[in-house]
């Protein structure tokens, strides 16, 4: 058998689009003029499985074995037919295009190299087993590593059969939330508990809308509608917290423009100014908060002299965000997942949602913190994912700690297999080069699973072809919105590929795992994934809800979800805590404080979600091929003769990558700002962003990722 080289393993692109045309009963036919055949084209529904808020309804143009068109279907009536631009363009390619897995590969070239052949699925099973039980015969079962984040947020492909099996191998156990999201998690938790947030849409119900840390027209497009009703309806005004002057920035009333990392010293400098204007709400506070006395004073030492010299924010705009802050009748917070990328991040977000809780904006619509509405779903993730599998005493790894692990033969035991699934290490980790190193030792075996052909799978041994989201069935909660909806295959299987669950399924049944619970079909894990007849359901089974449709997740009475109303707080005390015990006994942070990093370079760079890549999915369609930008600040670039259009050498003590300057005032002195995701072959360098982000700083709470505290310099490259 031949070697095959990494282009040579992908699929190759069929032809994509079509000229039929679409008619109501969704169903169309065209003549194909050289075959003298009909190709029926059918519109199906289906969701958008992708690591984002929103979790759109899509209908899917299909001939029945391509995806020829996405677009954004009613189904949900919160994304109401619009979707992004990216899941509108790229995932015909993504789906069909040269860089999908097929078939089953083993890796017959050095690591990285991308020199695989095809096997079967038989044979890639056995070396999947064969190799997995060698490092478990040397080391035991912890030496087993899964290695897997976000990839599609079904709740079968998220997280199922997988889970099951890695339990009942005893592999070590992964704290998968460190790379993004549970310091925002954590945060919101400190004060709500497990209560569920303000859905979006009742934003449209506020007199004053604040966006914090979110980029709503990238990150959270359906936002923006809320906003805009809002606006139309109440006149509301809208106040932008940013590093950056974005999109909805430049829509703003007022446009608060923060130093990256400081947003703790502006929120508690807010809580302070406000009580001294007298808008905190003495009764609601004594009614439903907790620890207000030790927060307020800590935030008494915060003043607006801090905020300019800390923060960047001059006293006026200070001055009017107070007030009309305290003028405000119905304050709605949305508060991104930006800010929890600094080492103070989770007490700025704390001290953000606090701001909330002092002026009682909590209690009626449109009063709320937008965070967490997903909390809302009856979800039963233990009966789905098994955890009394687990062995007990199994250490469970720190995502973010995974390359340094990988690299340590001291611990015991040492990690020596490894299984990629549902994730990209090597474009999404902080020090790229070194998980590079890391997952590029020949003693440890690696196993991949993915959709398509991506810089991490060129470092496996045994490579399995997943399929998309388009070629299964799943049921799809949200961590933005708090609609329940379900899609079938619109197309069948490319290739080989199998669903997450399929593959599991049959590698438990060659480890030998004979128990019920790994022969249930996705019918049976799908009725697992929520309560038994929870009244939100609507007297379906989740495997048989109404496909192209959307169910809000109420209150179990059928009410509207308003904290402080028909929600109580999750906290054991049934309030708003602002002192949080919890974190303090963990992290020795029961109250937010600022605390800043040391830093050997001048320039900031901060990197947040891009418009053509869902964190790095799509990172391998052609849009993303070239490089990528940096947007520096014209006094930056003067004082270093940059000029729009330069090819920049950005670096660090951990590595360099080329990008192309962007020179404009909406960036501060001193920040770069460049989008996330791109994949190694964007840059000449062979290195993206990541490989300037420090993995060994973390945050104040959860031991996360600190992926916006990375600093740097630039040159023109000559």
């Amino acid at each position: 058998m031949g070697t095959y080289r990494l282009r040579d393993v992908r699929a190759e692109a069929p032809p994509l689009g079509g000229s039929g045309s679409i008619v109501l009963n969704q169903t169309a036919s065209k003549e194909s003029c050289a075959m003298g055949t009909t190709e029926t084209i059918k519109i199906k529904p289906s969701v958008c499985p992708l690591d984002c808020p929103d979790t759109c309804s899509l209908s899917v143009e299909t001939d029945g074995e391509r995806v020829l068109k996405v677009k954004g279907s009613k189904g949900n009536p919160y994304t109401a037919g619009v979707i992004c631009n990216k899941v509108a363009r790229y995932y015909p390619e993504f789906v069909h295009g040269p860089q999908r897995l097929t078939r089953p590969l083993k890796r017959v070239g050095p690591k990285g190299a991308g020199a695989f052949e095809p096997i079967s699925w038989g044979e890639a099973l056995d070396r999947v087993h064969d190799g997995l039980s060698r490092a478990v015969a040397e080391h035991g079962p912890q030496t087993v590593l899964p290695f897997n984040y976000a990839g599609p947020h079904g709740e079968l492909a998220g997280g199922s059969m997988d889970r099951r099996f890695f339990h009942k191998l005893g592999a070590s156990l992964l704290a998968r939330g460190q790379l993004c999201a549970a310091v925002r998690g954590a945060a919101y938790e400190s004060l709500y508990g497990s209560a569920a947030g303000m859905p979006p849409e009742q934003m449209r119900h506020s007199d004053l809308i604040i966006v914090w840390g979110n980029n709503v027209t990238v990150s959270n497009l359906h936002l923006a509608r809320e906003i805009k009703a809002a606006r139309d309806a109440n006149g509301a005004r809208l106040v932008i917290v940013d590093p950056k002057r974005t999109r909805i920035a430049e829509q703003a009333d007022l446009f608060i423009q923060i130093r990256p990392g400081t947003d703790v010293i502006l929120a508690l400098a807010l809580a302070s100014e406000l009580e001294q204007r007298g808008a905190h709400d003495l009764p609601f506070i004594e009614r439903w908060v907790s620890g207000a006395d030790a927060y307020m004073a800590e935030a008494r030492k915060h003043t607006p002299g801090q905020v300019a010299e800390v923060c960047g924010i001059d006293r006026k705009a200070f001055d009017t965000f107070v007030s009309w802050y305290a003028a405000a009748s119905t304050v709605g917070v949305s508060v991104g997942n930006g800010i929890e990328r600094g080492h103070s991040g989770g007490s700025g977000i704390r001290a953000i949602l606090a701001l909330q809780a002092l002026t009682g904006n909590h209690g009626r619509l449109g009063a709320g913190v937008f965070v967490k509405p997903g909390n809302a779903f009856p979800r039963t993730s233990a009966r789905l994912q098994r955890p009394e599998l687990v062995p007990d005493g199994t250490r469970t790894v720190n995502i973010v700690d995974v390359s340094r692990v990988l690299l340590d033969d001291t611990m015991a035991p040492p990690v020596k297999a490894l299984f990629i699934y549902n994730h990209n290490p090597v474009a999404t980790h902080p020090d790229q080069n070194r998980m590079r190193r890391a997952l590029s030792q020949e003693d440890l075996f690696v196993v991949g699973c993915d959709v398509v052909m991506t810089d991490s799978m060129a470092y496996c041994d045994v490579v399995l072809p997943a399929a998309s989201h388009f070629e299964f069935s799943d049921i799809y909660g949200s961590y933005g919105q708090n609609y329940l909806q379900r899609a079938e295959p619109v197309i069948p299987p490319v290739g080989e590929s199998l669903p997450n669950t399929e593959i599991f399924r049959r590698l438990a049944a060659r480890f030998g795992f004979d128990d019920p619970i790994f022969r249930e079909s996705d019918t049976e894990l799908m009725d697992a994934a929520f309560i038994d007849n929870d009244p939100r359901l609507g007297g379906y089974r989740p495997s048989v809800f109404p496909l192209g449709e959307a169910r809000a997740m109420t209150t179990t009475s059928g009410a509207e979800p308003i904290l402080c109303d028909s929600v109580t707080p999750g906290a054991a005390s049934g309030r708003i805590e602002l002192f949080s015990q919890d974190l303090q006994d963990r992290f020795g942070y029961g109250l937010p404080r600022f605390e800043p990093v040391e830093r050997a370079y001048p320039l900031t760079i901060i990197s947040p979600s891009s418009s053509r890549r869902t964190n790095a999915t799509f990172g391998g369609c052609q849009d993303s091929s070239g490089p990528e930008q940096v947007e520096i600040n014209p006094i930056d670039a003067a004082a270093r003769s940059i000029a729009s259009g330069d090819t920049l050498r950005v670096y660090n003590e951990r590595g360099e990558v080329h990008l192309t300057a962007q020179v404009t005032d909406a960036v501060l002195p001193g920040v770069l700002y460049t989008p996330k995701g791109m994949w190694l072959a964007s840059s000449t360098t062979g290195q993206t962003v990541n490989a300037l982000l420090n993995a060994d700083i973390r945050t104040d709470i959860e031991d996360g990722a600190c992926c916006n505290e990375v600093f740097c310099e630039v040159s023109r490259v000559q």
